[in-house]
């Protein structure tokens, strides 16, 4: 056995060992583990600067993007943010052990479902070291053991972030083998550990594509995931054009390289003149290149005071494209059913926003638009744990299965039925009463 897949293993059977410890803990002891460790971020907010600095350097020395830098950064405002999401975690209703329902069958028989912990779940992400921290809270206040793995441009922040984490579960009695910890740069690490089936429960790939992708390739344990954000906001011709501005304004400027920032803007024919140029005015204000169908850019290039926007003639493949950048498609379109037609063939499925005042076309909006978020008259980067009210995210699911949109505690949790009998069998088929007689 060679020594990566040796590390791999000793990681994934600490997480294992715990499960049934898990399992039992009685949300005070949850709630007292992320309450302290919320204490000990503000009581160390020094040391985790001087270690995020040493990764901020790194960064810099390898000439990574000032994007890719800005995640990494841990500031105050961000350890603030940190501190805040372990005490809205703390502050939630504990899922485990719910009974979500209960039925009683014509034999007597209670059937419910009651919520269970996942088990071991693997999370790979990259840049962003307050990933560990969201992701760990979660897992926590759900039961279920999580093994981090950031990218090795985090690794100092990581670290430190993590042993805050343990020293907050020695303390309270929480058991800390529940929080793992891939120290390693190797790569080849992961695909060992996304290959145990059966002592890996669930994987979550957390950054861009290429690693999302290279994870569902590898990986022989159930993965969740979204490729990308190919985000849309169709404008009606019955919208409140006060509100379009900023809504789409706030979609694609405010930060232009996250998931749920709008990539596509559809605006009805009807209103092109009265909305397009003002909103491309605003846009171009912020320096939001503009890749326009044909309609679109005609309007645009009649109105002179809108001379300074950039502007570039859409191709096909635009329409695809996660741009997470200040570039923003165009398209014109005549009516609701072709806006939501377009949204089916190009989006993929996160978010997707309808600005109407018109109640019928937002319902039919809402039931017919395929995506894991969908929103009448609000921006679209609202879907969000945190700004969904769950405390936090494991990641934002765009497969269709129990967990899809913003992942939360109930995601980090299934269902198993439950039975309460007295004493029925099938078919009345029990030993028979002769035989019983007989001993």
């Amino acid at each position: 056995m060679s020594e990566l897949r040796s590390y791999a293993e000793e990681k994934v059977k600490k997480a294992r060992s715990v499960l049934r410890d898990l399992m039992s803990l009685k949300t005070e002891v949850k709630n007292e583990a992320l309450l302290r460790a919320s204490e000990l971020l503000d009581e160390k907010r020094e040391l985790i600067k001087k270690e995020n600095e040493k990764d901020i350097e790194f960064a810099r020395s390898k000439g990574l993007k000032d994007a890719v830098v800005d995640r990494l950064v841990l500031n105050d405002k961000r350890i603030d943010g940190m501190i805040k999401v372990l005490r809205d975690v703390a502050s939630l209703p504990d899922p485990v052990g719910e009974i979500v329902r209960m039925w009683t069958l014509p034999n007597g028989l209670k059937v419910g479902r009651m919520r269970v912990p996942l088990g071991v779940i693997f999370i790979v992400y990259e840049s962003r070291p307050n990933v560990t921290i969201e992701a760990a809270s979660l897992c926590m206040k759900s039961s279920n053991a999580v093994i981090l793995r950031g990218g090795r441009e985090a690794i100092n922040s990581n670290r430190v972030l993590v042993e805050i984490l343990k020293e907050a579960c020695r303390e309270t009695g929480f058991p800390e083998e529940a929080i793992q910890f891939i120290e390693r740069p190797e790569r080849e690490i992961v695909w060992e550990i996304l290959k145990m089936e059966g002592l890996v429960d669930l994987a979550i790939p957390r950054g861009g594509e290429s690693l999302i992708r290279a994870v569902a390739e590898h990986s022989k344990v159930p993965v969740i995931k979204h490729y990308k954000g190919v985000c849309n906001i169709y404008v009606d011709e019955e919208a409140d054009l006060e509100k379009a501005y900023d809504i789409v304004y706030n979609a694609k400027v405010q930060r232009p390289s996250v998931c749920n920032a709008v990539e596509n803007l559809l605006v009805h024919r009807k209103i092109l003149r009265e909305f397009l140029p003002r909103m491309a005015y605003y846009l171009g204000k912020a320096g939001v290149e503009l890749r326009c169908d044909e309609e679109s850019l005609k309007v645009i290039k009649e109105e002179p005071r809108l001379s300074f926007v950039k502007t570039v003639p859409a191709k096909e493949e635009d329409y695809y494209e996660e741009f997470l950048d200040l570039i923003l498609a165009v398209k014109v379109v005549g009516s609701l059913d072709e806006a939501v037609e377009f949204i089916s063939k190009y989006g993929s499925g996160h978010s997707d926003a309808i600005v109407t005042e018109n109640y019928t076309k937002a319902m039919k909006f809402l039931k017919e638009v395929d995506s894991a978020a969908v929103y009448v008259n609000a921006s679209t980067r609202f879907t969000d744990g945190n700004e969904f009210g769950l405390g936090a995210e494991m990641g934002i699911s765009t497969d269709k299965i129990h967990a899809r949109g913003p992942m939360a505690l109930e995601e980090l949790t299934i269902t198993k039925f439950i039975v309460l009998g007295e004493g029925q069998v099938r078919d009345g088929f029990g030993v028979p009463e002769d035989v019983k007689g007989e001993f």
